[in-house]
């Protein structure tokens, strides 16, 4: 080789950049390493109502500076215990997520305190074309008539909302949250409470529910007084019957008028 001096300096460059390299990968590693904590965590995704099992969870590694709180870092703590929410692939599982100690699994196990499971039959256009899922919130409508004795004769139909924002529990005997597609169904499970249930039974043994489907964020109350058949076609009032106006003919004072009464005739003078 002509320029030995050349090639030393090449080799001396390219061994400066590898060690350059290695120093800055090492110093990354470093920067990147945080402290970890276990957290328990689901394998795949798993319904409310479920009892769970160790075969069901795993655990992982967590940034111990964002833990959530009322993690467990043992499956077996969490043995039988019921979830009241749905949870996802590789979601941790909270305290708050499940019922409390001793609940049997099912539906029941969902019902907020204080509340009712209550059951109505719908059909596909009713049940919001099955787009009412479990975890939707939903306002009950009745059409029925009026018999307060305050509607008019052939307008006694109404429409009116008897209960709002209520939590969908189950659909048909389904009580997961998968919200991929619509599922047309014959029964929805409601959340409601003992005066909700109450109302709820009159009004669909009066007449005909419908669900309406609500935004999950509105809280909003809506107070109407119900639409009647008279509404919905917006008929104005009716005029009055014009009464019919009585004439009276008098005769100028000394004319005569010829007076018939079946065969006889006469002449009576004013």
């Amino acid at each position: 080789m002509k320029n030995p001096r050349a090639v030393i300096m090449i080799a001396v460059s390219v061994a400066v950049a590898i060690g350059a390299v290695v120093l800055a990968s090492q110093w990354m590693l470093r920067q990147t390493k945080v402290a970890a904590s276990k957290v328990v965590v689901t394998k795949t995704a798993i319904d409310l109502g479920t009892r769970l099992t160790p075969q069901m969870l795993k655990v992982v590694d967590w940034p111990k500076d964002s833990v959530p709180e009322g993690v467990e870092s043992d499956p077996e703590k969490l043995k039988d215990r019921v979830l009241k929410v749905s949870l996802l692939s590789g979601e941790p599982v909270l305290e708050s997520k499940l019922a409390p100690l001793g609940t049997k699994g099912g539906l029941s196990a969902v019902i907020s305190e204080g509340k009712r499971a209550m059951t109505v039959r719908v059909n596909d256009v009713v049940g919001v074309a099955g787009f009412a899922l479990p975890g939707n919130y939903v306002d009950i409508l009745v059409s029925t008539e009026d018999d307060s004795g305050k509607a008019s004769q052939g307008n006694k139909n109404i429409s009116k909302i008897v209960l709002e924002k209520i939590l969908v529990l189950a659909v048909a005997q389904e009580a997961s949250r998968d919200e991929t597609m619509p599922k047309v169904v014959n029964a929805v499970t409601l959340e409601v409470s003992p005066e909700q249930a109450e109302k709820l039974d009159v009004a669909r043994s009066v007449g005909q529910l419908s669900l309406v489907l609500r935004n999950q964020m509105d809280s909003t109350p809506v107070t109407t007084s119900g639409t009647t058949k008279k509404d919905m076609l917006n008929l104005s009032p009716a005029a009055p019957a014009a009464k019919p106006v009585q004439r009276t003919y008098r005769a100028p004072a000394g004319e005569k008028v010829e007076v018939i009464r079946g065969t006889d005739r006469s002449q009576q003078a004013f």
